[in-house]
């Protein structure tokens, strides 16, 4: 699952932001998107050694996979299938809830920025709106992850 692990500090040098101070060790990304863009765009965005991205395109079936395998976090369209990226951060978040387990962020992938009110009521943990350039979707992710370690029982 999630671990971390911090940078050795030198001693003049000044403390690092804590987004910067902190590594995942492999960090499992589900991707839930049914466009091929879509999910071409994450993983340009997020292919990297620090993270493990694997695609998923039925959300009906996320909340399930999250607690069957070692998922870190869920990067989900908003618009995917019939069930939505809002149904699907709901549905994880209720799943874990369920079976004691801690909840696993989830960052929604918004059409527009008027679907920010909607991202915040479906309790995902984070958004970006597309196009988003890689360092936001990056940040959006590790801001999540830094706020379920730093409270993984909501």
């Amino acid at each position: 699952m999630l671990s971390r692990r911090s940078e050795p500090e030198s001693p003049s040098a000044e403390p690092a932001p804590v987004s910067a101070s902190i590594l995942w060790a492999m960090t499992r990304v589900l991707v839930v998107a049914d466009e091929a863009w879509t999910r071409n765009d994450v993983h340009a965005a997020l292919t990297s050694p620090d993270f493990e991205l694997t695609d998923h395109d039925d959300p009906a079936t996320v909340a399930t996979t999250v607690a069957e395998s070692s998922i870190d976090a869920v990067v989900a369209d908003l618009q995917v299938a019939s069930m939505g990226g809002m149904a699907v951060a709901r549905s994880v978040r209720e799943n874990a809830t369920v079976q004691g387990l801690d909840p696993v962020p989830v960052v929604l992938l918004l059409d527009r920025s008027a679907d920010t009110f909607l991202a915040g009521r479906s309790s995902a943990a984070g958004w970006v709106v597309k196009p988003f350039t890689a360092q936001q979707l990056r940040d959006a992710v590790v801001d999540a992850l830094e706020s379920a370690l730093a409270d993984p029982v909501e």
